[in-house]
């Protein structure tokens, strides 16, 4: 389930309740063309660090495609919203996000391993 990508048009849509409930992450990037903001459910893994793992299922998604252009985007899951950087993920950490998010969230209906993986991690803000 990593890119449970959801047409998200007003406040009672499924990815909204979902983030809400704190079951997905609902990621706010900057369109990469249109240069407005973008929100998109996907299924997340928690790091210890307080970094996030997604995966997208296609290289062209249009959520991974925006990070890439950007950077950076706002997470919100339940009641908690933060700024986070993406980076993408290799290797056996690749492999490990991977093996994670199926046992969160079931067998890869949705190509899950097919395209990259992100960590996301939260920036770090400044003591006032």
């Amino acid at each position: 389930m990593a890119e449970r990508r959801v047409a998200l048009t007003d406040d009672s849509s499924i990815g909204e309740q979902l983030a809400g409930w704190g079951k997905v992450a609902l990621i706010e990037t900057r369109g990469r063309t249109s240069g407005r903001t973008v929100r998109t459910a996907v299924g997340f893994v928690d790091e210890p660090d307080g970094s996030l793992l997604v995966a997208a299922g296609s290289d062209r998604a249009d959520w991974l495609l925006n990070l890439r252009a950007g950077g950076l985007c706002r997470v919100t899951i339940g009641a908690h919203s933060a700024e986070y950087r993406a980076s993408e993920v290799e290797g056996p950490d690749r492999e490990r996000a991977v093996g994670e998010l199926i046992l969160k969230y079931g067998t890869p209906a949705e190509r899950l391993g097919q395209g990259p993986v992100v960590r996301l991690s939260p920036l770090e803000r400044s003591a006032p």
